[in-house]
């Protein structure tokens, strides 16, 4: 399976300028993990997430003056449309994230994420059933 089958065709974005709580909120009315980080004066996108929001809020910071520009990621990996799956997954593994925005010819169309990958392997069947001889891990 292919990653232009398991990513997300809408992409919710924000502006830099946005607070740590405009963007919270967005996030959570859209029941996604991460934002897509426009800034018409940078060369590309950033990414701002759950968890970076977290670790604002876990500091002390005031989410109602923080700016995402000052909480994004912009060192990102990027994903082919027909990279596979498992690949997506081993980009994000290696790199310690969970969402990849998916680039065709220098434009974004789309964005995926581990649970989007999870969703598709059990949808298609996948399972983690240890063979018998492994059954009784000590």
């Amino acid at each position: 399976m292919q990653v232009r089958e398991g990513m997300s065709s809408l992409v919710l974005t924000v502006n830099p300028g946005h607070t740590l709580r405009e963007a919270a909120t967005s996030m959570a009315e859209r029941r996604v993990g991460a934002a897509v980080v426009i800034d018409p004066e940078q060369p590309g996108p950033g990414i701002v997430t759950e968890r970076d929001l977290l670790q604002a809020i876990g500091e002390g910071q005031d989410p109602d003056r923080e700016r995402v520009a000052d909480h994004l990621s912009s060192d990102l990996t990027f994903a082919a449309p027909d990279w596979s799956l498992e690949a997506a997954a081993e980009a994000m593994v290696r790199g310690g994230f969970r969402h990849l925005i998916v680039v065709d010819g220098g434009a974004m169309t789309g964005i995926v994420s581990m649970r989007d990958i999870v969703r598709c392997w059990v949808s298609d069947g996948a399972t983690s059933e240890l063979p018998s001889d492994l059954g009784a891990v000590r």
